[in-house]
Formats: C-alpha cells, sequence, structure tokens
C-alpha cells in the first residue's frame, strides 16, 4: 500500500490582537480557516503561501518566518497531509478582497483568539489552533531552513 500526503501551506496574519481568518463553504458546510491551501505541482512552498494568501484575501505581503510543520491524518477520510504555517505581522487589520478561483471563500474575518476559539466545530482543522497556540509561544524558524531544489 502506497502512502500519499497532501502538501498544505497556511499563514497566519497577526494584527495587534486580532488573526486574519477566512470563511469559507468545504463539503457543503460554512467552515473557518487560516488563509490555507495545496501546493501546486512546480510551486516552491513559499511561493505556494504567498498565492494562497492573495488569492483567499488579496493581499500581497512578505512572509516572516515558517511557524511549525505538521503532519496530520483525518479522522473523516483518512487522508494524511503534511501542513507548513508560515505568519507575518501587520500594524492593523487590512481590507480584504478575495480573489479566490474556486468559489470557496465567503469573507474574511479578524478575529480575537477568543472568536476563534468559540467557532469550535466550525474551525476547518485541528491544525488552527495548534498553529495558533505554536505561533503565540513564539515557535519560529527562519525561511531559509526551506530549500527547493
Amino acid at each position: 500500500m502506497s502512502l500519499t500526503h497532501a502538501v498544505t501551506l497556511a499563514v497566519i496574519v497577526h494584527a495587534a490582537d486580532k488573526f486574519l481568518m477566512v470563511e469559507e463553504w468545504q463539503q457543503g458546510q460554512i467552515m473557518f480557516n487560516q488563509p490555507a491551501g495545496h501546493l501546486e505541482p512546480g510551486e516552491s512552498l513559499l511561493d505556494g503561501a504567498r498565492r494562497e494568501l492573495r488569492e483567499e484575501t488579496g493581499l500581497i505581503l512578505p512572509l516572516d518566518e515558517a511557524v511549525a510543520i505538521y503532519q496530520y491524518q483525518a479522522p473523516d477520510s483518512g487522508k494524511h497531509f503534511v501542513r507548513f504555517t508560515f505568519c507575518t505581522e501587520v500594524p492593523e487589520p487590512l481590507a480584504t478582497k478575495p480573489e479566490d478561483p474556486d468559489g470557496d471563500i465567503i469573507r474574511c474575518h479578524w478575529l480575537t483568539l477568543e472568536e476563534i476559539e468559540a467557532l469550535g466545530q466550525r474551525l476547518r482543522s485541528p491544525l488552527i489552533m495548534a498553529s495558533f497556540r505554536d505561533y503565540l509561544a513564539g515557535h519560529r524558524f527562519p525561511l531559509n531552513a526551506l530549500k527547493t531544489l
């Protein structure tokens, strides 16, 4: 049996006491996620993360650092994911305008951590809260640790 992993990319965008979240249609339900998506063929991890951020929020921002790499198996489908989470900080919440080519994005929200936690089952994955906890604990590694050959 071969095991494949989906490579996903997410960006934590932090402004003062708020984080940028995306409200989206997933499997017939409204869910919330960080700006995130799948790595596309021929794309570097950083380029993919920037693309997902731009498509889902309309924002073009520099990525400051990487927060963590997560390995996760979805309990419902059994699918394996490897998720690279990056972060960037802005001085205040910015206006957003999703350019989502798939049409899944409903709108963007700037929410406090407490508001995000209150979303509970409407969070798309447990990786969201795990990455916020790691981010707030100061877990980071430099972007130059990621190499594309």
